[in-house]
Formats: C-alpha cells, sequence, structure tokens
C-alpha cells in the first residue's frame, strides 16, 4: 500500500501540473486556429460574392430597383448562420448597403488602412471577426465588402474544449493509476513476465511448462483485439477522402489488401458491332455503364457481361475476354455467350416484360411466362459458372448488378461461401403490394438475400424492401443496423446514390459553350438567339417523353411569341425494340412530334428536333452545353444519371435543370426546378420559368448542383460500397480468429490443471 502511494500521489502531481499548463495553450492555440479558418472563410465568401454584387452595381435599371436588388442579395448572403453581417462600401465611412443587424459603431476604412482581414473586435452581443474585400469591375475598384463573422461558437467550443480536457487529464490519471495498480499486483504474483512475453509478441500456444497459463485465453483476445485495432485505424471516414481514382486504388490497397475485384451484370461496357466501315467500337446508353465503367478503369479487375454485339466473338481471346478500354486497356471483360432463345426469354422476357414494368409505376401491366422465368433461371446460373472460372480466390469481392441477376447472389453464396458479394438494384424497388404481383417474389428475395450488402439509390426503396421481406419471408429484420438475417446469413441494406464520373471524361476536348451554341442552332436552323431545351435518354415508356412532348406543345400555346425562336431537341437512343411496347411507345412519340411539328411548324422551321439514334458521350454533352435548359420528366426512376451530366457539363454556370420528383435525382439536386410530369400545365410554366430565369438566379442554382455532383460522384459511390466490403472482411477475419468454445475449454482445463 505504501509503495503504491508513492507512485499515485507524484503522478497525479505531474497529471494536474501538465493539466494548468497545457489548458492556458489549447485555449490560445484554439483562438488563433479559428481565426485563421475565419480569414480563410471570408476569403472565400467575398470571392463567391465579388462578381454578383459588380453585376449588380453595373446593372442599368432604376437607382431604387439596384439598391433594392443589392440589399435582398446581401440579405440573403447573411442567412448564413456563421455571417453575423454584411456591408458595402464605397468610399465614405457609413457602408452604402448593409444588412439589418450591421453594428451601427462598425465603419469603412478609409483608404489609408490596409484593410481589417484577421481583426477580432468586441460587440455588445460577442466577439465578431472582420474582413474587408475589395471589389473590382472591369479590373477597377468600384468599393469593397465588409464581412462580419460570429464568433461566438468559438467561445462556446473554447469551453467545451477546457472541459473535455480536464476530463481527459482526469481519465488518463485513472486508466495510468489503475495500469500502475494492475502491474504492481502482477510483479507481487508472478505474471509480469508473461505479460511482458505477450506484450513483445511471442506465442503464448501452451508451452510445456508454461509461466503463467491461466493467461492464455486472455492472450488470443488480446492479439486479437490488437489486430482489429491496427484494422480499424486504417478505416477511413469517408466525407475527408477527395473522391477520384486514385483513392479507390488506395482503398483496394489499403482496407482490402489488393483483393479481387470482380463486376457481372448484363449489360456490357463496350459494344463491337458490324459496320460498313469495318468494326467499331460503342459505348451503351446506360447509367449503369456511365457509372461503373469509371471505376473499373480505377480499379482494374473483370467485368463479367453478356456479349450482344455482332462483333463481339470476332474480338475475343481464346477464353472469351477482351482488353478495354481501347485507348487505354485497364480492365478485361469476360464475355457470357447468350442463344437467341436465353435472350428473348431472359432479358426481353422476364427482365424487361416482367420486372421492369413491375418496378416502375409507369402504368405497364407486367407480363409474367414461366417458360421466361425459366429461361432467366437458367441464363443466372450461368453467369454464376463464369464467375467460378473467372475468380482466383475463394473470396473475392463480387458487384453485382441489377435486376437481371436477381438470382446470382445465392448462386455464388452456395458455390463460395468466403465471398463478398454487393448488390445494387439501379431501378426501384416497389412497396409490397406491387411487388406481389410476381409469381416468383420469394425465389428473387431469396437470390438478393444472397449478398453481403444489398444497395438501393434511395431511403424510400431501401425501406420498400425491408417491406417486402417482412411480408413474404420469414426472417428477421433490424432496421436500426439496416440487416436483414435470412437463413443464418446477414445482409446488410443500404443507400448509395450513384452518380457520375468527375471530372467527366466526355469533357475533355469539348468546345466552349460559345461554339457549341453557334454550332447546335446552326444544325437545327435557328436563330443564334433561339431558345433552345434537349431531353436526353433510351426511348422507354418510364422516361415521360410523351408528356415531356406533351408540356413543349402547351408551352408554345401559352407563349406564341417563341415560335420560331424556340426548339426542343429529344435525344432517344433505340432501346428493346422487339418488345411490342417499346414498338408501340416509338410509334407514340413519332406521332406526337409530329404533331406539334406540323401545328407551330414554319417552312424551314420545326419546334421538335426528335433525333432517335444512338449518340456517344462527347456528342451528348456538346447538346448538353448548348442548351439553355435540360428537361428531365421520368415518370419513375431510380436515379437518373442524365440530370448529373446536365450539371456536370455546364463549366459556365448557366442553364436550368426541370427535374422530376419522381427520379432520386430530385433528393440532391434541390436547386433543380422539380416537377411533377404528369401535371403538363405544371411542367410548361416551369420552361417558361427557365427561359426567363435571371442569369445570376442560374449561376447560383447550377453553381450549388455542381457542387453536389462534384462532391458526391460515381467514385465516392463506389468508394462506399468498398470500405463496407473492407468493413464486413474486417468482421469475418476477426470471427474466425476468435477462440473457438472448445479451445477454450482446453485453455481452462490445461491452466486449472497447471496452477494446481
Amino acid at each position: 500500500m505504501r509503495l503504491t502511494f508513492r507512485i499515485l500521489v507524484p503522478l497525479a502531481l505531474v497529471i494536474a501540473a501538465m493539466a494548468w499548463l497545457v489548458v492556458p495553450l489549447v485555449d490560445e492555440l484554439t483562438l488563433k486556429w479559428f481565426v485563421r479558418d475565419l480569414d480563410i472563410r471570408a476569403q472565400l465568401v467575398g470571392s463567391a460574392i465579388e462578381e454578383p454584387i459588380a453585376d449588380l452595381l453595373q446593372d442599368r435599371v432604376r437607382d431604387k430597383v439596384k439598391e433594392r436588388r443589392i440589399q435582398a442579395y446581401l440579405d440573403r448572403i447573411a442567412l448564413d448562420e456563421r455571417i453575423y453581417a454584411i456591408g458595402f462600401c464605397e468610399g465614405s465611412a457609413v457602408p452604402t448597403y448593409r444588412t439589418h443587424n450591421f453594428p451601427g459603431d462598425l465603419s469603412c476604412p478609409d483608404k489609408s488602412t490596409n484593410g481589417l482581414t484577421g481583426r477580432v473586435v468586441h460587440h455588445p452581443n460577442g466577439l465578431l471577426h472582420i474582413a474587408l474585400r475589395p471589389v473590382l469591375a472591369g479590373g477597377k475598384p468600384v468599393g469593397a465588402l465588409l464581412i462580419a463573422h460570429d464568433m461566438s461558437f468559438v467561445e462556446r467550443r473554447s469551453a467545451d474544449t477546457k472541459r473535455y480536457l480536464l476530463l481527459l487529464f482526469i481519465a488518463i490519471g485513472g486508466a495510468t493509476a489503475l495500469i500502475a495498480i494492475v502491474m504492481l499486483q502482477l510483479s507481487l504474483r508472478g505474471w509480469l513476465r508473461g505479460v511482458k512475453r505477450l506484450i513483445q509478441g511471442q506465442r503464448m500456444a501452451v508451452p510445456r511448462q508454461p509461466d503463467a497459463p491461466e493467461l492464455l485465453p486472455l492472450a488470443r483476445d488480446l492479439q486479437a483485439l490488437v489486430q482489429d485495432l491496427d484494422e480499424d485505424r486504417r478505416s477511413r471516414d469517408e466525407a475527408q477522402v477527395t473522391w477520384a481514382p486514385d483513392a479507390l486504388r488506395q482503398i483496394l490497397h489499403d482496407d482490402l489488401s489488393d483483393d479481387e475485384i470482380i463486376i457481372v451484370s448484363n449489360r456490357e461496357p463496350y459494344i463491337h458491332v458490324h459496320t460498313s466501315a469495318g468494326v467499331e467500337i460503342q459505348r451503351p446508353a446506360s447509367g449503369l455503364v456511365t457509372a461503373l465503367e469509371p471505376v473499373m478503369r480505377a480499379c482494374s479487375g473483370t467485368w463479367i457481361a453478356h456479349g450482344s454485339g455482332s462483333a463481339d466473338r470476332q474480338t475475343v481471346d481464346e477464353h472469351d475476354h477482351v482488353r478495354v478500354p481501347p485507348e487505354h486497356p485497364s480492365y478485361q471483360i469476360r464475355r457470357v455467350w447468350l442463344t437467341k432463345e436465353e435472350e428473348a426469354g431472359y432479358y426481353y422476357g422476364f427482365a424487361n416484360e416482367g420486372l421492369w414494368p413491375l418496378c416502375h409505376i409507369a402504368h405497364t401491366r407486367p407480363i409474367f411466362r414461366a417458360t421466361d422465368w425459366e429461361r432467366y433461371v437458367e441464363v443466372n446460373r450461368r453467369f454464376a459458372d463464369v464467375l467460378l472460372e473467372e475468380a482466383r480466390t475463394d473470396n473475392p469481392i463480387v458487384l453485382v448488378q441489377d435486376y437481371h441477376l436477381a438470382l446470382l447472389p445465392r448462386l455464388i453464396r452456395d458455390r463460395l461461401p468466403a465471398a463478398t458479394i454487393i448488390t445494387f438494384w439501379h431501378i426501384p424497388w416497389p412497396n409490397p403490394e406491387g411487388f406481389g404481383i410476381c409469381p416468383w417474389r420469394k425465389e428473387i428475395l431469396d437470390g438478393l438475400l444472397g449478398s453481403t450488402v444489398l444497395g438501393f439509390h434511395t431511403q424510400f426503396h431501401c425501406n420498400n424492401f425491408f417491406d417486402t421481406v417482412a411480408r413474404y419471408l420469414e426472417a428477421r429484420i433490424d432496421r436500426e443496423t439496416f440487416s436483414i438475417s435470412y437463413l443464418a446469413r446477414e445482409t446488410e441494406v443500404h443507400r448509395y446514390p450513384i452518380s457520375i464520373d468527375w471530372p467527366p471524361s466526355a469533357m475533355q476536348g469539348q468546345p466552349s459553350v460559345s461554339t457549341a451554341r453557334a454550332e447546335i442552332r446552326s444544325l437545327l436552323n435557328i436563330p443564334a438567339d433561339a431558345v433552345v431545351g434537349v431531353g436526353i435518354e433510351r426511348l422507354d415508356y418510364t422516361k415521360g417523353i410523351l408528356e415531356r412532348l406533351a408540356a413543349v406543345e402547351r408551352l408554345l400555346e401559352l407563349a406564341p411569341d417563341l415560335i420560331g425562336k424556340f426548339c426542343f431537341v429529344q435525344l432517344a437512343a433505340p432501346s428493346r425494340a422487339s418488345i411490342p411496347q417499346y414498338q408501340r411507345f416509338e410509334a407514340d412519340v413519332r406521332a406526337l412530334a409530329q404533331h406539334i411539328n406540323d401545328r407551330f411548324g414554319q417552312p424551314g422551321y420545326t419546334p421538335i428536333a426528335l433525333r432517335i439514334q444512338h449518340h456517344d458521350a462527347p456528342e451528348v454533352f456538346r447538346f448538353c452545353r448548348a442548351a439553355d435548359f435540360c428537361l428531365v420528366t421520368s415518370l419513375h426512376d431510380g436515379m437518373n444519371l442524365v440530370a448529373k451530366e446536365y450539371v456536370a457539363s455546364r463549366d459556365d454556370e448557366r442553364g436550368v435543370l426541370i427535374l422530376s420528383q419522381f427520379a432520386g435525382a430530385s433528393r440532391e439536386l434541390v436547386d433543380a426546378l422539380i416537377v411533377n410530369p404528369y401535371d403538363i400545365e405544371q411542367t410548361a410554366r416551369a420552361i417558361l420559368l427557365a427561359i426567363h430565369m435571371p442569369p445570376d438566379e442560374q449561376r447560383s442554382r447550377m453553381r450549388r448542383m455542381r457542387h453536389i455532383v462534384r462532391e458526391f460522384n460515381v467514385y465516392r459511390w463506389a468508394g462506399r460500397m468498398l470500405l463496407d466490403a473492407s468493413r464486413l472482411r474486417q468482421r469475418q477475419r476477426a470471427q474466425k480468429r476468435a477462440a473457438h468454445p472448445a479451445q477454450v475449454l482446453q485453455y481452462r482445463r490445461r491452466a486449472k490443471h497447471g496452477s494446481a
């Protein structure tokens, strides 16, 4: 006891002295850090609003109108939770414009003042950080912005920091004291040698004459804990990662130890076709390909897909492989060959006449045939066989894509139990009543629950899946952990909003916006200042193309002055042309476009430019850059990447996105004009609003949407799934390292015998 007292008292004094010295130092450093951060933030705020303020000052309108606009703009900026007030100085001591709470004792600096950036002043309401930012117009100074940031949060955080530091030192003191006492007790009982050997990493595997045999079970647990902590240390916060191809490669190297990555989908990223000019390579118009192809470029690996191109067989090697992309090969495609009968039943039949309309609320009746189901099962087994041939290990990471391969996760799980299977469902998931229409609903749910992780675009679709499983299967659902336990295995169900690559590869070599505008208007044979809108998708009844054209017709009724000065371009890639519903739909689209052109067209002018053909990504981006607005009117959509591609194409920060409320993208791109595509009147008026939207509002909306698309890009989408795969694989390894109950019992018996 005396020895313990002699150790603990000096230890407590040392820790108290350290706390007395460190806490004020940390308080001072914290204030300096926050002042520096506010300097940077003020610089960013000033840079962001400098151009709009300069534009408003040069606006040739009446002074009172200009004053109201500038005042309103400053008031909107001051809504930021950190900004206390903003003033604009034009030379006098009193700001020309200022927000309502601008301190009355705060004046503009004179010309001799070097600026107030970084100054902290005391105010009755607390500390304020004052920054001065000059405003230039045409390279000449026209005034200065005085930005005041509220620093009350600094005082609150400083108090919290002091409290947490004191608690930390108390915890350190308590932990250190506890460790000291334990170490003393261990030394008295002769355990010190055993613990020292454990710390040094020596094996504790039942020696013939163990120094401390009762430590053996504890040793195993501690070693497993140390390894788990080391693995957790390498895990990352996705918000702190700059998501790019290099980030994905780093995840594979650090978190997945270069594990094998395999993507399986029906659609292939590159198709080889015979043309009059020879064999050409096409990239299909598919959101799945748009999202996943950049991921495979970054991660390498193998992509297993159906070889559907007319020249696909002529371009593979003896193992049905082809290296892509053709310009810089970085991964390989393994093509799966299907007969015409298999493709008709599996793809056109069950997948696209059954599951596709079942999952999309587009009022098209799904068709289910027993023969189509048999083909669907056969093809899913074929893909499973090919995956077994391609897998180099017994525990690959497999990314299964979309509704064509709903049975594949279970087939893989049965053959490769250690595999990590991430299934992503790219289309909506209906409610239980809607899904109950499918005669093979239990088989599809069973197949999907073979996945380790199952992903959807939105939380709404995740919730629908939970409800469907609860309705039709005997499974344990934990909505708190987003997991489903079924057949003694657990599947996590998460929301992963898909996106596009950033910066988009299709932007390389694009002409300037002004050049693209001139080229497209010349192509359409309309005036250079004419309004152009664009719609881009596959020719599919879920995309709302008929409703969109009806809205354009209503627009020309509401604004006849646009006739001759307006053109809407609909780019539509042919899709599933052998299915009767799609044949009828294409005929309806052509008929409606012709009706509108007959009604409002003039010699040499048609308001609707319908282009039903394949368009590659650079051509699509050229139309996006030339268009004044983009119309996305999906009747039901998982995400819709066209909306994000339009935003990504507008590096001039102009243009307006009109977006359906039934597209998953509407949850993220809230600065678009959100419409109900079934409401033709609302959509037409949204187009009119887009045409007349002021440039500064276009710029502010587009800037915010571009920030969302940039930050939440496809690499983040894939990275989140790969990080979840890493987490689950670490958990599996930890479970394998855990001692088997029989081994624990054996250790205890030996320990008892040794102590006896």
